[in-house]
């Protein structure tokens, strides 16, 4: 006769592993919980390194606020957090991560180590754990700051391993990531270094404008019309590209909400329905789109790796993003019938020159300036000096 199967509580070990099935998904994934926990450290430049697409090594390093050695112990402990402390603070998240599980499914699945130092100390702690099993942790001498270093993804996960795609893929993936970030939050100072040569490095922006011309070519910022929106409970702003932008995805279509990168079919019904008299079916104009609202009135838990949110008042955020993007769009019909002949704007008096805004050109004319930023790796290049 066959046993009954008896209920137990599983080890540790196994919840941790059962965890990164849901956080880390690919290296991509690993680099996106890394990053945000050096943005919530308050990092103002973050460098990342990756070797082999990720397989090899994913290492983040910032220079943030740091942990001491007890603070860098709990840090791995599963559901430990220094961003919640009620049930309360999860209807008002303000931070980028949150969950208190990342760095400990994380190194259940990979050969972790971690090296941190807070300002108040004269000694970091370094902590080394291969698979979810502690190997050592000791003082060592390190900058302010922390770098986690990830190396042999899922060495003790063969047949996850297997499901990763190639290096090239994977690396897509990254670099995508890498660019949400670096538009997010223009001022902070970002580095991607890919198999030991830079990619990316780029320094304090400041504003989203400076960070866009950093990225694309010189010229695509002339062919966006600024976003300055508030309407009741959501205040939008950022950049809404002029029909000619349109591509043949949603690649160039970023959207933040709060200032976190998000996923929101909501805003996309709005992106086409305030464009679909204005471009052809099929294409997608360029959009830097950044709501804010109060924390209440999203929930950034709907999905382990925050991918998703869902909004409390849904329709009335959708119509908020058309009438912004429809206030820039007319406005830019509206210089277009004042001035048909010319596209120079006169100043008022004592006011700095407006800058000049193409007219609406054909998709040809753009092919030139729709350079996107995984193609201008020469720019970069002359950036650092390599």
């Amino acid at each position: 006769m066959q046993e009954k199967p008896v209920i137990q509580l599983l080890p540790d070990q196994v919840i941790n592993k059962i965890a990164a099935g849901e956080v880390v998904e690919r290296p991509a994934s690993v680099m996106k919980e890394l990053f945000e926990n050096a943005l919530d450290a308050g990092a103002t430049q973050i460098g990342v390194e990756i070797i082999r697409g990720g397989r090899q090594l994913i290492a983040v390093t910032d220079n943030g606020c740091g942990m001491g050695r007890d603070q860098a112990l709990l840090s791995i402990e599963r559901h430990a957090t220094s961003k919640i402390r009620s049930e309360a603070d999860i209807e008002n998240i303000h931070t980028l991560g949150f969950r208190g599980e990342a760095l400990a499914a994380i190194s259940s699945v990979s050969r972790f180590t971690l090296v941190t130092r807070p300002e108040t100390e004269l000694s970091g702690t370094e902590i080394q754990i291969a698979g979810g099993k502690m190997l050592g942790i000791e003082d060592i001498g390190c900058p302010v700051g922390t770098r986690i270093e990830i190396r042999n993804l899922f060495f003790n996960v063969p047949a996850r391993r297997k499901f990763l795609r190639a290096e090239q893929t994977e690396l897509v993936h990254i670099r995508q990531l890498f660019l949400v970030h670096a538009l997010a939050h223009p001022e902070t100072g970002m580095s991607l270094k890919v198999d030991e040569r830079m990619v990316y490095n780029l320094p304090m922006a400041g504003t989203m404008a400076d960070r866009i011309a950093e990225l694309y070519n010189p010229g695509f910022l002339e062919h966006l019309l600024p976003l300055n929106h508030s309407d009741g409970e959501y205040a939008i702003t950022g950049f809404a590209g002029l029909p000619q932008t349109g591509g043949k995805d949603r690649q160039d279509q970023y959207i933040f909400i709060n200032g976190r990168p998000a996923s929101a079919p909501v805003v996309y019904h709005a992106l086409n329905e305030a464009y679909h008299s204005l471009i052809a079916k099929g294409r997608f104009p360029a959009v830097f789109l950044f709501i804010a609202m109060e924390p209440s009135l999203v929930d950034v838990n709907v999905h382990p790796t925050k991918k998703e949110v869902r909004f409390r008042h849904p329709a009335q955020l959708r119509d908020a993003v058309i009438a912004a993007l429809n206030n820039a769009l007319t406005f830019q019909s509206l210089e277009e019938d004042i001035h048909p002949t010319s596209n120079i704007q006169l100043p008022t008096p004592n006011a700095p020159p407006s800058p000049v805004r193409p007219r609406f050109q054909t998709q040809k004319k753009m092919e030139g300036l729709l350079v996107r930023p995984e193609l201008v790796e020469h720019r970069t290049k002359n950036i650092v000096g390599g």
